[in-house]
Parts: structure tokens; C-alpha cells; sequence
């Protein structure tokens, strides 16, 4: 079965992206052509890169970019949910997307975003770092404006359209991680190992 992990990017301890992030989860646990778990970049603890060789060497010296690329590389597409900070990505987003590289090579990415202008800013940034990735990113986006998807600007309550958008979303990120797979054949394709059996994600 195809995997995509759900990445929540902020870490502020008041980030509203954890209210966001749940709600594309429990949406996405509703379908049952792929498998959705959950990777919260806050649950790594990653410095700001501190590995002495570049990633695409695959040689990680620390334990923590070793849990980090365990977890990531299991996955066959993302779906990043990213505030806007200042036009652009949460520091510790880029931060983690640049700890690795063969690990996002050949899968696809999909972006739900908010902020005051829905995000929209950050994610065009996402869309250039994914193809230096080889992240194939697709072209449905959940666009979350504050004045519209949450109340008081601080609880979200998304939309009759921010619903609408999200099966779509789904849609093109699973068949794109679907077709991708061709082009990694040296990973096991079955998919059919225990869930149980998975490592701890937040590790």
C-alpha cells in the first residue's frame, strides 16, 4: 500500500499548525487507498544542520539525523503543512528538509498551508526546494487565509471550500507516489509488512 506521511513544519510552541495538521489527518484516515501517518518535525529535536558532510553523500554522522532519515525514507509522499513566516518557510522546515536528500528523491509532495495570505508565499519557496529534492509536487493546494478559516484569527474551522479541496489533494498526491515507485526499485514494493512491526516515528 502506498504511504504518505503527514509533516507538520512549525514548532512554535503556539504554532496553529497542529490544529491543521489533525484535521488532514483525520481526514485522511477516512481513505483506504493509501496508508497516512504522521511526522511532527517537532519530535526530532533537530539542531540547525550540524552534519560536517552534505546530505546527498548519504553519510550522517549524528543520531538524530539518523532517527530523522528512518523515518522520512519509509514513506512514498508527504504532505507538508507550513505556516507563512515573514513570506517564506518555517526555519525548521527548511531545516529538515535539508538534513537529507536521497531519502525525499523520486515521491511525491503535496502542500496544505496558513497564514495571512493563505500561505501561498511559503508554499511557491516549497515548490522550488522539492524539485532540488526530486519531490514531484502536485498541483492541488489547501490554501488556509486566516480572516476566512479560523475564528478570531487564532481557531481553526475550516471551510465548506477548505474540505472541498482536500480529496483532491489526497487524490493527486496518492497517484503520483503511486506512479513514482517505478523509479525506486530497490526499495521493497510489497508494502505488506505488520504496521505493528513499523519503527516509533517520533523517535
Amino acid at each position: 500500500m502506498i504511504r504518505i506521511a503527514i509533516v507538520l513544519g512549525s514548532t512554535r510552541p503556539s504554532r496553529l499548525g497542529k490544529a491543521v495538521a489533525d484535521w488532514v489527518y483525520s481526514r485522511a484516515r477516512e481513505r483506504t487507498d493509501a496508508r497516512f501517518d504522521f511526522l511532527d518535525v517537532a519530535d526530532f529535536d533537530l539542531p540547525l544542520l550540524d552534519e560536517p558532510v552534505p546530505p546527498s553523500r548519504g553519510q550522517y554522522h549524528h543520531e538524530h539525523t539518523r532517527n530523522w532519515a528512518r523515518a522520512v525514507e519509509q514513506f512514498d509522499g508527504y504532505i507538508f503543512v507550513t505556516g507563512e513566516y515573514n513570506h517564506s518557510i518555517p526555519a525548521a522546515l527548511k531545516n529538515a528538509l535539508d538534513y537529507l536528500y536521497k531519502e525525499w528523491n523520486n515521491k511525491a509532495a503535496a502542500f496544505v498551508s496558513y497564514g495571512s495570505a493563505g500561505g501561498i508565499r511559503a508554499v511557491e519557496q516549497l515548490r522550488a526546494v522539492a524539485g532540488e529534492l526530486q519531490l514531484a509536487d502536485v498541483r492541488a493546494q489547501a490554501a488556509l487565509p486566516f480572516a476566512a478559516e479560523f475564528e478570531n484569527y487564532r481557531t481553526f474551522k475550516p471551510s465548506e471550500g477548505a474540505e472541498k479541496v482536500l480529496p483532491v489533494l489526497f487524490d493527486q498526491v496518492v497517484a503520483w507516489a503511486g506512479a513514482l515507485k517505478v523509479l525506486r526499485p530497490e526499495l521493497d514494493q510489497s508494502g505488506d509488512e505488520d504496521p505493528g512491526a513499523r519503527p516509533n516515528l517520533s523517535a
